[in-house]
């Protein structure tokens, strides 16, 4: 996977490659006057069923070549075995294919995914079975089957897989950036999720996000494991998601890469479906600035150990839901939005402060503006230490690392930037070396260490919990990374004033020649006054 992952970096920084944005191109053109939010879901849900019906018929190849051997290819235990969803025949993908002429194929695509989730418990109430609907223009539904049929196409089924996955993955990024604001509901940035995720290293342990949207930390930390030639199985994945139509989102998105996770349906604050998990990692890109969370119905709530946090933002209650979740050698990282750095409004403050004198506050880091595809405000990422002397790293206690990454990034459209891989190295190697990580096993192997931590300017500083309290408990990295170093030309003072100042009049004469000019043509316009 991260091979083909690199292989496809050439266009917008590993986010795309020609195929996928060829597909996305073709399925938008369908799209017609459908809204984004609609449409999302009728051509993801397309590609989920083209999965694993790919996935079902390569082990159904495999049994037959076995049936001398007593295999049977149409028993359902078989594939429950090997992880694999039992797709029925009248739900396979050659079924629909066979069907997408007919004006009846939004009744047998409902009718297939109504098999699939009666036949695959797990799957209960996750799939879209609303194809059959007037709106939908069966035509175009039609070709967007014909289309979907060709991912992957005379691929390997293990190659087929993780293509629909990229394309998955791809059409979800795509349709946050259609739905806007919207968007941000179910979709973090990738790169984002890539600083956290390669920050935090969850090689092993379990990982949780209350938020999860739709599933891209889990999906990320996979692929981070993967790349360092760890084991998938170390990982044990719980999440919860408010929002229905985002939660099967999730649970799709994590099915067609085929990782087993735990993920529940309700309000985090409300429902905490996973109330006495313990997790290693805590990944999460919460709500920015919510005001209706109600809160006044938690006012006692045990999870507010530093402070009751205010009804008309829920800030500091994720950030209290988070600590009260970890392991007591674990570690969160968070994204949530610059206000929560500083903010005194409504006892934040003093939350925050607790916090930090609690010597939970590992490292911040301020990111740039317009990563986002919901909002433009600017954001940052908190990562929270349950333990600063837990034997993994250093012993970090009374210390915090600030990082000030708001020039890092490239413009990819108008509105959007974009974390290139480098800025995502720089600034996650940046924290490892400075809590003292053994280096990554690539590194180890390469007999390479993990190097020296030191301070730049302008971009980080290790500070104390004394440089915090002076700074009133505020955390904006601004303030104590200082200046970026300007490099000395080496052009002595006295002379570099002469030639600027000699500048400064060769344009000034200039600007009093030009003056004259606008003068005299407004005189002959008649306007000389």
């Amino acid at each position: 996977m991260p091979k083909a992952k690199k292989e496809s970096a050439k266009a917008k920084n590993g986010e795309s490659s020609g195929l996928e944005a060829k597909l996305w191109a073709a399925a938008d053109a369908l799209r017609n006057n459908m809204d984004a939010a609609e449409y999302k879901h009728v051509a993801l849900g397309l590609i989920f069923l083209k999965y694993i019906s790919d996935a079902f018929e390569a082990k159904h190849a495999e049994l037959e070549a076995q049936r001398k051997q007593g295999a049977d290819p149409e028993d359902p235990d078989e594939y429950k075995a090997a992880s694999i969803f039992w797709v029925p025949k009248e739900a396979r993908w050659s079924h629909l294919k066979a069907n997408a002429p007919q004006p009846t194929i939004g009744t047998i695509v409902d009718d297939a995914m109504s098999a699939i989730e009666r036949d695959n418990p797990s799957l209960k109430g996750v799939l879209p079975k609303d194809y059959a609907r007037p709106g939908l223009d069966k035509q175009r539904l039609g070709q967007l089957i014909n289309l979907v049929s060709d991912i992957g196409l005379g691929s390997p089924a293990d190659r087929a897989k993780d293509i629909l996955g990229r394309v998955y993955e791809y059409f979800l990024a795509q349709f946050a950036s259609s739905e806007g604001k919207k968007g941000g509901q179910f979709y973090t940035p990738s790169r984002v999720v890539r600083v956290l995720v390669e920050m935090l290293a969850p090689y092993k342990g379990r990982v949780y996000d209350p938020c999860c949207g739709s599933g891209g930390m889990f999906v990320s930390s996979e692929k981070f494991i993967e790349a360092h030639s760890g084991k998938l199985g170390d990982i044990s994945i719980y999440g919860q998601e408010s929002n229905y139509t985002t939660w099967r989102l999730a649970k799709m998105n994590l099915a067609i890469r085929g990782i087993d996770a735990q993920i529940a349906h309700g309000d985090t604050f409300h429902n905490d479906k996973h109330p006495d998990l313990k997790a290693d990692y805590v990944l999460a890109n919460p709500p920015f600035n919510d005001s209706d969370w109600r809160g006044e119905l938690l006012k006692d709530d045990k999870r507010w150990v530093y402070g009751v946090p205010p009804t008309g933002n829920a800030n500091y209650a994720w950030v209290q839901h988070f600590i009260h979740h970890l392991a007591p050698t674990g570690i969160a990282g968070f994204v949530l939005a610059n206000g929560s750095m500083s903010s005194n409004q409504s006892g934040e403050g003093e939350i925050r402060k607790a916090i930090i004198e609690a010597d939970l506050v590992d490292c911040m880091v301020a990111l740039p503006g317009q990563l986002f595809y919901s909002t433009q405000i600017p954001v940052c990422l908190w990562f929270i230490a349950r333990n600063k002397k837990n034997g993994r790293f250093r012993d970090r206690r009374g210390e915090a690392l600030f990082i000030d990454a708001r020039k890092l990034g490239t413009m990819v459209d108008r509105v959007h930037r974009e974390l290139t891989d480098e800025d995502v190295a720089k600034i996650a190697g940046t924290y490892h070396t400075w809590r003292g990580d053994l280096p990554a096993p690539e590194l180890r192997q390469a007999g390479k260490d993990a190097g020296e931590y030191s301070d730049v300017p302008g971009f980080c500083k290790r500070a104390t919990l004394e440089d915090i309290r002076k700074h009133g408990h505020v955390l904006t990295p601004g303030r104590y990374v200082g200046a970026e170093k300007v490099e000395d030309d080496g052009e002595p003072f006295e002379e570099k004033m002469k030639r600027l100042t000699a500048t400064l009049r060769e344009q000034q004469a200039k600007a009093a020649k030009l003056d004259a000019a606008i003068a005299s043509n407004l005189k002959e316009l008649g306007y000389g006054g």
